[in-house]
């Protein structure tokens, strides 16, 4: 139990609390997270956010690999994006409907779409 004490010139903490919010909250990792600037300044003042890199881990691998970086480099990079996206679509509401035949709940139909998602990245079609 912590000790607790106000003195009558303001308050004044002091508790047997042992360690520092760095290791108790956010783990061992905060002094790295803490250190990382938010922004960064570059030529006249403006300030310039880091972006999180979401990268694909078998990016280039897989079977499909090559056939869909080359099909991605022929018809451009936004047209092939929203090729991709309707495909996926297409392949979430099959999914969904197999699941509503079969009698499946929510849950079972996201983890259905986790796992196609797991599998195209391994074969490549997310390169």
């Amino acid at each position: 139990m912590a000790a607790t004490s106000i003195s009558a010139t303001g308050l004044c903490c002091s508790s047997s609390f042992i360690g520092g919010w760095g290791s108790s909250v956010a783990g061992e990792d905060y002094a790295l997270l803490a250190a990382r600037p938010a922004a960064v300044q570059v030529g006249g003042g403006k300030a310039v956010r880091f972006r999180p890199m979401m990268k694909n881990v078998n990016e280039g691998k897989g079977v499909f690999a090559p056939l869909v970086v080359v099909t991605r480099n022929i018809i451009g990079k936004k047209r092939f994006n929203q090729f991709r996206g309707k495909a996926i679509a297409l392949h979430s509401q099959v999914i969904t409907e197999f699941c509503k035949s079969i009698g499946a709940d929510g849950k079972q139909r996201q983890g259905l779409i986790r796992l196609a998602k797991k599998n195209g990245e391994r074969l490549g079609f997310l390169a």
